[in-house]
Parts: C-alpha cells; structure tokens; sequence
C-alpha cells in the first residue's frame, strides 16, 4: 500500500509502498477513507516531544485521524465485521485498565496512540490497523460521510470532551478560545452548541471571520489590543468581577496559555489543549499566587474516550454540530508534507482532509 512516512525531521514525508498491516487477533484493518491532517501531524513531523520522551521515530506513518471501512478482522473481535464503517480514535486503549473500566480509555496506560508510536502506524496511507477493536472501533452512524468523521477525528471530539467532559461548560458561560487553528475553530462552534458564550481570539484576520461563522459572538485580534484587558471590558456585567467562566488554549505557546489563563474571573477554569513547541519544551509559568487566591482551575485534556463518541455521534445527526463546515481543503497524501509546511507560518485554514491516497 501506499503511505506518507517520517524519514527526517522537517523534511517532506516519503510517499512509498509498505506492506499491507495485517490484523492482529483483537484487531481490524480499516481501508482508510479520510484522514485530517491536524496539529499534532506538525509537532511530530518537526521532531517536537524529546522533552517529555514522547518524539515521534522516524520510520513512523504519520496520520491519526482517519475513517473508513474494516476489510479484515481478527479472530478474537466479536462485534466488528468487515464491511463496517468505523471512526478510528487516535488514543486507543485496551479496553481493560482501570483508567479504561471507567470510561477514560484516552489516558490507557497501555494504550496506543495511532499515528505516533511504532506499534499503532498511522492513517496517511491506505490502510490502518486499530488495535482492540471491540473497545475502539466506533461505528459511522447512517448518512454521516467519512469526510466529517475525519474532522471529527482529533481536533473536533479534543475540544468536545474537554468543553464537555473537563470543564462542564454550561449555557451563559463565557468561553474564551485562544488560536483559532483546528481545535480552537472546534471549541467555537461546539461552545456555541453549549449554549455558551465564545470569544475568539487570534493574530489572523481570516481566523477571526472564521471564527464567527462558527458562532463566536465575540473577537479579539491579540497584535492590536490586550486580549486579557479585552476579554474583561466584553464581560464585565458590574458584578464586581469579569472575564470568561471557561479559557482554553487551543496553540500551546507560552504567551496564549498565559493569557488564557489571566484572562479568567474569579474561580474560572483553564483547559490546555495545544501542545508546546521547542521555545517552551514542556514548560510555562503561571501566575501561582493569584492562581491560588481566586482559585483558578487549571485542566489538562487530551483527546476523548473511544466510549464518549457516541454523543457526538447523536449531536451530529441531530444536526447540532456541523463539523464539516470546518473543512476548507480536501487534498492527496501526496500534498501533506506542503500542508504541514503551511502550518509552519499558520497558513492553513480550518480543518484540511486527506480524501486520496491513490
């Protein structure tokens, strides 16, 4: 089969022919039918990570975002069957942990990451194997397409299960969103179905317009005013306190996590959700102090629990959430490397889908 790999770190993926994977007895092979290129596919591919012992090799196929239809299972899978069409969650569990017993198998300790880790290759070729498909394998509800599954794939269903799941954010809560990339386009429109208040804020104009398409009521352009002093004149109701109830920083520098961070009220909650570069290599400083005195929520959130995807599964065909209105570009495998590229210098916009892989 064909597929895009990490020969060097910066350099354009190798598009060469692997062999197929074959599945494993709790597996399935999934001939993959869409797959987003996200974020997380950029951080990998510029060798970020060797802080927190989490680079991604070279050799390794990148993509974790895929969605198809299983052509071949394992022996011991009980309830997927080839021909069906499945979601392919990028954290993977075991199905057996604690941590996966009570519903939280994205923090498996022996789970798998697609697209990341030598054992669990990546999406941006043919085919992909899911590990464990008993627990993993999500079905694509009737008249949902592969595409809007793909948009869903990380970005989407991260910033769900942390507005969602983490933060509990609820209708009237003012949900402020730094980076307007991917996830944080996501966070938008998904706090918007909340019934929450979003404010977007970001450098880039066409981010911004986005932004409000999406549902953000509220923009802040971070070059030309304060974000934190901004955020507080929109939400000062006189009560004596202002800023967002909920902050999330959807980039992963030091200055947007900051000022997500400051810009809360009094006993608001701050999500990370964007990773950081080399500048940070793992590490931010915060301001403790006022963090303790008015008690500050500080949230770590990685993608969702294979077992969670069913309510956005029941958004989605309800027609609460419309994921595929992010998608601005479907492109070949062989474009990727000039999209992650693009990501360099924040040239990408919205959510851009791997539609080909001949």
């Amino acid at each position: 089969m064909r597929a895009a790999l990490l020969t060097e770190y910066n350099d354009p993926l190798s598009i060469r022919s692997v062999p197929d994977p074959s599945p494993d007895p709790h597996g399935v092979v999934v001939a993959v039918e869409a797959c987003g290129i996200c974020r997380s596919d950029w951080h990998a591919w510029k060798g970020h990570g060797k802080w927190a012992d989490d680079r991604v090799p070279l050799g390794q196929i990148l993509g974790h975002e895929p969605a198809g239809r299983v052509i071949e299972v394992g022996d011991r899978v009980e309830t997927v069957a080839v021909g069906d069409r499945i979601a392919v969650p990028f954290s993977v569990g075991d199905g057996t942990c604690p941590c996966c017993r009570n519903g939280r198998g994205n923090i498996c300790a022996d789970g798998y990451a697609i697209g990341f880790e030598p054992d669990a290759p990546g999406a941006f070729a043919e085919r992909v194997h899911l590990p464990h498909a008993d627990y993993n394998a999500m079905a694509i509800p009737e008249g949902v397409s592969f595409r809007e599954v793909a948009a869903i794939g990380c970005r989407y269903m991260t910033a769900f299960h942390a507005l969602e799941h983490r933060a509990a954010v609820g209708a009237g809560d003012w949900v402020a969103v730094h980076g307007c990339g991917g996830v944080g386009l996501s966070a938008i429109q998904l706090a918007a179905t909340l019934g929450a208040r979003p404010i977007a804020v970001d450098v880039r104009d066409t981010a911004l317009n986005r932004a409000r398409q999406l549902g953000a009521i509220e923009r802040v352009h971070a070059e030309r005013e304060d974000p934190i002093e901004a955020i507080a004149a929109i939400t000062d109701d006189g009560s004596g306190t202002a800023g967002a109830d909920v902050s999330v920083d959807a980039l992963g520098i030091a200055e947007t996590c900051r000022n997500s961070v400051r810009c809360l009220r009094h006993g608001g909650t701050h999500v990370q959700l964007g990773l950081t570069t080399d500048d940070e290599r793992g590490e931010v400083s915060l301001p403790t102090d006022w963090m303790t005195r008015w008690e500050i929520d500080f949230l770590g959130s990685r993608g969702m629990p294979p077992t969670r995807y069913g309510e956005l599964f029941g958004l989605l065909e309800a027609g609460h959430i419309d994921p595929g209105a992010l998608i601005t570009q479907e492109v070949a495998v062989a474009d990727v490397s000039d999209r992650l590229k693009a990501m360099d210098e924040y040239a990408t916009d919205g959510i851009e889908v791997v539609t080909d892989f001949g």
